[in-house]
């Protein structure tokens, strides 16, 4: 068997889908989208392509291998993405041709399923409360919302209590047993991220994200370690070798890599084990599409330290399509009681809508973040 075409697709509302077709017509689909830098990870996905063609696809690790190592410049947010990619769809090959879910050539499941939490708040949270207290009643048992807007280095003490009142509304609204996460999203700097975290304690948080960008961890360690509230960062940090000295610091309890972002089902496996070493959790980051949450399924099946998976239906960003659009069965990713089921069909365990998705492909997107700046008319971290 050798791959014999390599075909992307840009969706609506923010994705990229690669698909991947043997010589004897086995098909097998990956994610591999950088938010906002879709284009630029289609075009590495076609300069891959032309050592891949003529592969066989059953040689993951050496092809993850040759992909990785073999352009002399490597890592970073577009190559792993484009790589990711490309490795879910070849273990979604090899599992269909093996007629099992890829989870069992990983050595099976260690769980028949996950806990799932459901986004609540947007960039400037409005409602929250109420958009907790909905989802707690579709049967969420945890949620997650942004905690802050833009802050600057030393900001002023009004935003800190608008952050505080909000994160204290949600609490009220869902009681103290339904897990709320906080994602400050890297909006928030050494000094007042200090603050924050002070100020949130009480609201007994099921952990808080980014508290600053990765970049910065090794200056805050302490902070970190000392803070009762658990830690959690990583969907910026792309291979094992970006997640080495931050698992190692003891500063961050949860990682959150994603398989997307961080060479797909092979690295995130071994970022999730090396994690394991250090008694530190997994928490898959994926606010994307069907193809990422069904290869973040995969990985949660057979690692121990996996504990909770976003996933995106109702996100803020689903604007023209939702998660389940582009799946023949949609039923894959039923929800009850806060948890979704591992899929056990063939491969990732997901069938694609291939007639919906040539359809939506001639829509595409140019999705980009938005711009912030503060009131002196500087940068700010969206």
């Amino acid at each position: 068997m050798k791959i014999a075409s390599i075909e992307t697709f840009t969706l609506p509302p923010r994705w990229l889908f690669v698909r991947i077709e043997t010589d004897d017509g086995l098909v097998g689909w990956g994610e591999p989208v950088l938010e906002g830098r879709a284009a630029s990870v289609a075009a590495t996905v076609e300069e891959l392509s032309d050592y891949l063609i003529g592969q066989d696809p059953g040689r993951i690790e050496d092809l993850w291998t040759v992909l990785y190592r073999g352009g002399f410049y490597r890592g970073g947010g577009i190559h792993m993405s484009a790589l990711a990619g490309i490795d879910q769809a070849l273990w979604d090959i090899k599992g269909k041709a093996l007629g099992v879910p890829v989870h069992e050539l990983l050595g099976g499941r260690v769980r028949d399923r996950i806990k799932v939490y459901s986004w609540i708040g947007g960039d400037r949270p409005d409602e929250t409360a109420r958009a907790a207290k909905d989802a707690v009643g579709r049967g969420f048992t945890a949620v997650k919302m942004n905690g802050t807007e833009e802050l600057q280095y030393l900001d002023t003490w009004d935003k800190i209590d608008r952050c505080v009142a909000n994160i204290a509304a949600v609490r009220d609204a869902v009681g103290p047993n339904i897990g709320i996460g906080v994602d400050f999203h890297g909006r928030v700097h050494k000094p007042m991220m200090k603050v924050l975290l002070r100020e949130l304690e009480p609201f007994r948080l099921m952990f808080v994200e980014e508290p600053v960008l990765s970049e910065h961890i090794d200056s805050v360690v302490d902070v970190l370690r000392q803070s009762p509230i658990p830690i959690a960062l990583g969907e910026r940090l792309f291979s094992r070798w970006d997640f080495k000295s931050v698992i190692a610091s003891g500063a961050v309890d949860i990682i959150q890599p994603d398989p997307s972002h961080c060479g797909g089902i092979t690295e995130a496996r071994k970022i999730a084990h090396m994690a394991e070493a250090y008694d530190v959790a997994l928490a898959l980051h994926c606010p994307l599409g069907p193809i990422a949450l069904a290869a973040c399924l995969q990985i949660d099946a057979g690692c121990y330290n996996a504990t909770i998976q976003e996933q995106s239906l109702g996100i803020h960003y689903n604007t023209t399509n939702e998660l389940l659009d582009y799946l023949v069965d949609p039923a894959v990713f039923t929800y009850a009681e806060g948890q979704v089921r591992i899929p056990s069909g063939p491969g990732l365990g997901i069938e694609i809508n291939e007639e919906y998705v040539a359809e939506r492909a001639a829509v595409g997107h140019r999705w980009r973040n938005p711009i912030w700046r503060h009131s002196d008319g500087s940068f700010a971290e969206w």
